[in-house]
Order: C-alpha cells, then structure tokens, then sequence
C-alpha cells in the first residue's frame, strides 16, 4: 500500500523542529533507502539543541541543514500542542529501537559510529538479541579528542567501505550534529541519525526513566536527581533560560528571525524539484511524496 507523508514544520526560536509520526518518520527513512539518492540525515531535537542554536548561529545553521529536525524533547511537543499542532515526541532511543524492529524484517543494515568499545560491544548484543536476523554493518569508537583531518578521512572510509543502510552517530551534542553536516557529502550511507545517548540505553550500561516520568514530561527531573553535577548545565543554565525565551516568543515581546518555513529544505525532504513555494507563516506543511507503508507487527510482549 502506498500511502503519503506529511510533515508540519515549524520555528521555535528561530530553529526548524519537524512534526510527523514514528509510522511516517520510518516510510520516510525506508523511502531514502531504495532510493539511495545522497545522504539524507536527521537532526534528534531538544531544549538543549534549541538553546545551542540560540546561543551560536553556526550551529543553527547545522540544525537548519538537516533534512528533518525532529522533536525529541516533552516541552517541544508541549509548545507544538499549545499552537494547536499534533506532535508526537520522536526520541532518539525509540527511533533507533522501532527502525531495528522493522530493520530485521527488511534486511536494513546499521552502523554505529561513537562513544565506547564497551558501549557499542553491549549495544550490538542487546539489538541482535532483540531482533535476530538485524544486520549490523560494523561499529567504530572514534578517539575522544580533536581528529587531524588524514585521521578523519581514514575513519569516514571505513564506514563507507560497510556501506550501511543507516549510519546512527553517538557523540552527543552538538559534537554529533556539527561531525555529521561537516562530513554529509563524504558519508557513503542513504541515511545519517544524531542519537546521542541512545547507545547508552540500549547498551543496557544507563537506565531509562521511569514511564510515568516519560509519559508526564519529568523524565529531566529523574535525571536530574541521579546526576545533577552532570546535568547542572543544561537543566539550570540552559533549562530556565529556555523557559524565559519560549514566554517571550509566545507573547510576542521579541523576534527570533525564525520567519517563514524554509521552503527550499522542505523539497529537498520531500525530493521534489526546488520550485518557489509560497507560505504564510512560521510554520510550513511539507508533503513528502508517496511511500511504501512501514506497518510491522510488533513482537509478542515477554
């Protein structure tokens, strides 16, 4: 069945945050696949991501260059529903998670690039034990400092002698978002995805939240409690500033120069040719052309 693809885009403070399904966002991913067209990568987008581009226009011009910046934060679907938006919050675990799950049906292969030995060796045995028959193409742990440019090509090469369907980047942010759209046009893979620290859940070596805290919003406040040193920035410092910018943009008491929805990304998402397209507002509707439906049963719950 073929069915066809819409994604609302819109600006929270002045930074592209896309809102589609988890169904949609994998037709989409499985769409760039066959097609095979260039690098497509996706953009895992939180309070954080938007105070980081806030605060340094170069990195949101790295989010801005994504070809889909999805909404992984509970305050971000918040903000979308108080503007009457239908969002469904599309984080980086479960993204990863839900592709394996139609990955091993489909034959999708997976690389993961980033963080630890450790991390990726208990990331691969925990999906593949998940998912029998999921295809892994290879794992790499890259140094934990700044690469020379030879050291870096020499990396980049051996992901793209995998060739994988989708290469999943752990770095953390913005160290993931800026590698990626710094080496998209080197990258040998039809899709790329920023999913810091879903390495780490799904290596099993850090828990997740509670679901009541997931599911009303206070998975932070969880986190915080177990890790506030770790966490002190970007809940206390970047958390509250956020809060105070949101009420401002909301009342109308500053502009953020977001303006109209790039409409020149949004066809390069949907593949269609780059005609002027004219919009009316801070948010743009982006029809993504028909795709295969990516429906699967999901396994029988232990």
């Amino acid at each position: 069945m073929r069915i066809e693809t819409t994604v609302r885009r819109l600006l929270i403070l002045g930074t592209p945050v896309d809102l589609l399904s988890m169904e949609s966002l994998l037709a989409i991913m499985e769409q760039w696949i066959r097609d095979r067209s260039g690098t497509h990568w996706i953009a895992v987008t939180n309070s954080h991501g938007l105070m980081e581009a806030l605060r340094d226009s170069s990195f949101r011009q790295v989010i801005e260059s994504a070809d889909l910046s999805i909404p992984d934060g509970h305050r971000l679907v918040k903000i979308a529903r108080r503007g009457g938006h239908a969002a469904e919050q599309l984080t980086g675990r479960d993204l990863l998670d839900r592709f394996c799950q139609v990955a091993q049906h489909r034959g999708y292969t997976s690389y993961f690039y980033g963080d630890t030995e450790e991390v990726l060796g208990n990331l691969v045995k925990n999906l593949t034990g998940k998912y029998p028959g999921l295809r892994i193409a290879g794992t790499l742990s890259p140094p934990f400092r700044p690469l020379p440019a030879a050291e870096e090509e020499e990396l980049i090469e051996r992901v793209n002698q995998a060739r994988p369907d989708v290469l999943w980047v752990g770095l953390g942010l913005p160290k993931q978002e800026r590698w990626i759209s710094r080496n998209l046009h080197r990258l040998n893979a039809p899709v790329v995805a920023a999913v810091g620290a879903a390495f780490k859940f799904h290596s099993g070596i850090v828990r997740r939240a509670p679901e009541w805290a997931v599911r009303n919003g206070f998975e932070w406040a969880w986190w915080f409690a177990r890790e506030p040193r770790r966490l002190f920035r970007r809940v206390v410092l970047l958390g509250q500033p956020f809060l105070w910018n949101i009420a401002l943009e909301r009342y109308g008491l500053r502009d953020y120069g977001g303006g109209e929805g790039d409409s020149g990304h949004a066809l390069r998402v949907a593949g269609m040719p780059n005609e002027p397209r004219h919009t009316s507002g801070p948010s743009d509707t982006v029809r993504i052309p028909a795709v295969q439906d990516t429906h699967v049963t999901p396994p029988p719950q232990p």
